[in-house]
């Protein structure tokens, strides 16, 4: 499941492969921007925001999200591609690489200068250059009735953090997912966590928050429904949680270890 440290991973290797490079094709394919065609244009770099990519090419911004499905590919020219034609969004050309951003839940093109307008929003970046522990904390217990797991997942708290990542946290921190948040005692604690949980994982494609990358040992509760807790053999539970239920996600809890 893309968050954001599978974000911040895509970004790089896409930045590093094609950054200062020109354009020699662009193909839109969503209908707002299909007219738009930035052949011609370098293609500055590419910068994860939490969840949300950005491709800087000449004076515009290709916003994009993967939401659940969603992955950009990077091939050589002449390379079969490993999705159907049919899911690509937008495909970038250089003459050193072709750049496919397949089942995109997100893909607009707005002018750079009006970036904020689409993810200005966005609470402290846990792996930005500005991240602000201080400012995070703030936003994350703005709202103290707030169950933890909502005000953990909610982007404009903190950027970056997705299902996986809330699940994860409140285990480790032995919470409750429907906590209320001014009920948590350490909540600077938390924040520090989800950086480290973020900075830990962005370099590699399989991510682990117990250590062990090992297919069912790498994650403390969630995807473990009905499984014994990797800590104390208690059976892992399964709920429905959010700010609403149009938003609701699954959430995964030890009983014995998360109070």
């Amino acid at each position: 499941m893309p968050e954001g440290d599978t974000v911040w991973l895509t970004a790089t290797n896409l930045s590093n492969a094609m950054a200062g490079q020109v354009l020699t094709g662009c193909d839109v394919r969503v209908p707002a921007f299909a007219t738009v065609d930035l052949t011609g244009e370098v293609l500055r770099d590419v910068e994860s925001r939490g969840k949300h990519l950005l491709h800087h090419i000449g004076g515009l911004t290709v916003h994009t999200h993967l939401k659940m499905e969603g992955s950009w590919h990077l091939y050589r020219p002449g390379t079969p591609w490993k999705r159907p034609a049919h899911q690509a969004r937008i495909i970038l050309t250089t003459e050193e690489w072709v750049s496919v951003g397949f089942s995109l839940g997100i893909t607009e093109i707005v002018p750079t200068s009006e970036e904020d307008d689409v993810v200005g929003y966005l609470g402290p970046d846990l792996l930005g250059p500005g991240w602000d522990a201080v400012e995070a904390e703030a936003r994350v217990t703005a709202d103290p009735a707030v169950p933890a797991f909502v005000a953990l997942l909610d982007q404009r708290n903190l950027a970056g953090i997705g299902n996986v990542y809330a699940n994860e946290l409140c285990f480790l921190r032995g919470i409750l997912p429907t906590r209320p948040i001014g009920e948590v005692p350490d909540v600077a604690a938390v924040v520090a966590l989800a950086q480290k949980l973020l900075q830990a994982n962005r370099g590699r494609v399989d991510r682990s928050t117990t250590g062990d990358l090992r297919s069912g040992r790498n994650a403390w509760v969630y995807g473990r429904a009905g499984r014994p807790c990797l800590r104390c053999g208690t059976t892992i539970r399964r709920g429905r949680l959010g700010a609403s239920a149009l938003a609701e996600r699954d959430t995964f809890w030890c009983p014995r270890c998360q109070t």
